[in-house]
């Protein structure tokens, strides 16, 4: 499994000058792509001083979290509770923790005169918290005041909602015995494996001199930390403020304390170690919400039975909206076991059908071994595979995922119009098996680009525009960064015209970034604004009545008429070809004219002679005649051959084959990405040779 790990060497140790950012923070959000913002965010948002509402927001606390640093430079976190005032500033540069000094903490050695600490303040029934660091000012043995170095807001996300009440006097420490341990007990391990919640502690020294502690919370879904036998946490890192003072401290500084709550009992699990971040990988891939993760290499661990003199209690519908985005490691196993089949045909069971109009029937599709979906960019398509009566093999189809990489299950929305899909519609159920192969197609949303997208489809060229915007929703939500997409769909008539309830659902969830034009090409029975925004066709003229000016993204899916007018049409309007983005249906393959300096080859021409093909996995071979205009597929076929093809126009890819020997080449550029010694045969034809020399095109079939 590949993974990349990003250490302290991998960037310079020079101190930042710009704002409050170390070394560490800024090779973060380099890798993010974020550290011009950054900077002037750094200078905005951290202050060396308590702004008003935080000094009137940490009074409130029942309890805060705190990070300090050992004598053996180990970074403990830990959790103190005490009645609401225990936190006090009576001035901005100040805060008073009123709270026993507890030997039973290992986090208490660092709290002397002078020391740093890190602390984070949290309000559980609200989401609220703030963060701090600075020097301790040690008054007592009761009451310490922290002069403020770096003071900063957090946002809401990630954390579920807790009530709290107190069961005992907080200013009586317990008579704890500590359990000490190097290993991971069992009751620890069942700790971290249920936990939605825990807080990190990181250092780093600046100059060697100034050392700075941060205090952070993690929260997600039960089971978002994984361990493995050997003791290592993996936890995924979410979209979050892009300040990455946790991941950037441990590029600086590899070591990491973790703080677990049993927030029913109030023991405390307490972890120091070693830490490292993984920026790139499969198992990002394969967790949602993910965007890197960090592991922790535990040495030393403290259990602490009813350390805390609060307890809270979780209400309905109290785990994060932001949670419930992202995965869990059990899921992330299946989808990584899944990836090691690879292209091989798997067993998918129908568990819903969804009538979306009079010619369109979704299929929602699950698993029916033990692991997960396959990852897939949305707006490819899904190859099935079944067995209609009447036919002596299998058929083979692609259908375009209607469904976001997001959702638990895949989901094909197939209109009746043949064998395959009449057969889906009259003879399959729910709880039967379909076939599927692995999600592919060269034709989805590119989600690293962040230009606006205009989505054009016509009829069931709606299915890959669903699985976009689905993805674009739960993406700025994510997020909280939205794309601007226009979705111009065009129906036939309101009756052909499917998914309106879910569309307007997610524009709705879009919160503004989403226009929706409906186009009717007959509007009888329709009212307008209501039922349609536009009646005709999808044209340049309501492109240029809708659109403002901008540098757009295009992606176009319909029927093959559809399709070629709308291409030309925006060409005609300069836009570039490599902005056009287009997957039609059927054979009829899209004409494209390029610019010159697309950086695209042009085709060879086709063979003007007789060309003998052999197909080596068969051991059979035929003649192929330029006067027959027949495809290779079409050669293979007639030779009695099976091979798989779907679309016979190019557009996803699935008659992908190796040429050994000669060459080939294609009436129409194909749309699904081909290497130099593939061919897509369903469209392919050999080309002629160079040199002049016919010799025989061998295909690996």
């Amino acid at each position: 499994m590949n993974t990349s790990v990003i250490t302290s060497s991998t960037f310079a140790s020079e101190d930042n000058e710009e704002g409050p950012w170390h070394q560490g923070e800024i090779r973060m959000q380099e890798l993010a792509g974020v550290r011009e913002e950054m900077v002037d965010v750094g200078k905005r948002v951290f202050l060396n001083h308590l702004i008003e509402q935080h000094r009137q927001f940490y009074p409130q606390l029942p309890f805060a979290v705190f990070g300090t640093v050992d004598e053996n430079d180990d970074v403990w976190a830990t959790l103190r509770a005490n009645h609401p005032g225990f936190l006090i500033s009576e001035d901005p540069n100040h805060l008073i923790v009123k709270l026993p000094r507890d030997s039973s903490d290992p986090a208490n050695s660092g709290m002397e005169d002078g020391q740093a600490i890190g602390m984070i303040g949290i309000e559980l029934h609200t989401r609220r918290r703030n963060r701090l660091n600075g020097k301790i000012i040690r008054q007592s043995d009761d009451q310490f005041a922290i002069r403020v170095g770096h003071s900063f807001g957090n946002c809401p996300q990630y954390i579920r909602r807790r009530n709290f009440k107190f069961v005992g006097d907080p200013f009586t420490v317990p008579s704890l015995h500590p359990e000490t341990s190097t290993e991971l007990t069992t009751r620890a391990r069942d700790m971290i494996a249920k936990a939605d919640t825990f807080f990190v502690a990181t250092f780093v020294d600046r100059d060697g001199k100034t050392r700075e502690i941060d205090v952070s919370h993690r929260g997600g879904k039960p089971g978002f930390v994984r361990l493995d036998s050997q003791g290592t946490l993996t936890i995924p890192d979410f979209a979050g403020n892009l300040f990455f003072n946790t991941l950037g401290n441990i590029l600086s500084n590899p070591k990491a304390g973790l703080v677990f709550a049993d927030f029913a009992n109030g023991d405390l699990l307490q972890l120091t170690g070693d830490a490292e971040v993984i920026t790139e990988g499969p198992e990002i891939d394969a967790f949602l919400g993910a965007e890197r993760l960090w592991r922790v290499f535990p040495r030393k661990m403290v259990w602490r039975e009813s350390a805390l003199p609060i307890r809270w209690h979780t209400t309905e519908n109290s785990i994060s909206p932001n949670s419930l985005l992202t995965g869990d490691w059990e899921s992330a196993e299946k989808r990584l076991s899944a990836g090691k089949a690879g292209n091989a045909w798997r067993c998918f069971r129908i568990a819903q059908i969804s009538q979306e109009n009079h010619l369109i029937r979704s299929f929602h599709l699950e698993p029916a071994d033990q692991d997960g979906t396959l990852s897939f960019q949305p707006g490819q398509h899904l190859p099935i595979r079944v067995n209609p009566q009447g036919h002596d093999k299998p058929l083979l189809r692609t259908y375009t995922l209607s469904s976001s990489p997001s959702d638990e299950k895949y989901r094909i929305s197939v209109k009746r119009e043949g064998a395959v899909s009449s057969h889906l519609h009259d003879k399959l159920n729910i709880g039967d098996t379909i076939e599927t192969g692995a999600p592919s197609g060269d034709f989805f949303l590119k989600i690293a680009i962040e230009r606006p997208v205009v989505l054009m489809a016509g009829g069931i060229g709606i299915t890959p525009m669903i699985s976009m915007i689905r993805h674009a929703v739960y993406e700025g939500l994510r997020t909280r960064h939205f794309r601007a997409i226009w979705l111009f769909y065009a129906a036939r008539n309101i009756s052909d015209r499917a998914f309106d309830d879910e569309i307007s659902e997610l524009v709705n969830a879009a919160q503004g970034n989403i226009r929706l034009i409906r186009v009717l090409h007959d509007t009888n029975g329709a009212t307008p604004r209501k039922d349609y925004d536009a009646s005709g066709f999808i044209d340049m003229n309501l492109l240029r009545s809708v659109l403002p000016f901008d540098d757009f993204d295009f992606y176009l899916c319909g029927p093959p008429p559809f399709m070629q007018g709308i291409y030309d049409g925006l060409r005609g309007l300069n836009i570039a070809d490599n902005r056009i983005h287009a997957e039609a249906f059927g054979p009829a393959s899209l004409t494209r004219t390029p610019y010159r300096d697309d950086g695209l080859p042009d085709l060879p021409v086709a063979s003007t002679k007789p060309v003998s093909v052999e197909f080596t996995q068969s051991r059979t071979s035929a003649v192929w005649q330029p006067d027959a205009n027949k495809t290779l597929l079409e050669l293979a076929e007639d030779a009695g051959l099976a091979p798989e093809a779907s679309c016979r126009g190019g557009s996803c890819g699935t008659c992908r084959t190796k040429v050994t020997q000669g060459s080939v080449t294609y009436k129409n550029r194909p749309s699904a990405n081909v290497g130099v010694d593939e061919a897509l045969i369903c469209c392919a034809v050999p080309a002629e040779p160079e040199d002049g020399r016919h010799t025989p095109l061998v295909l690996s079939i």
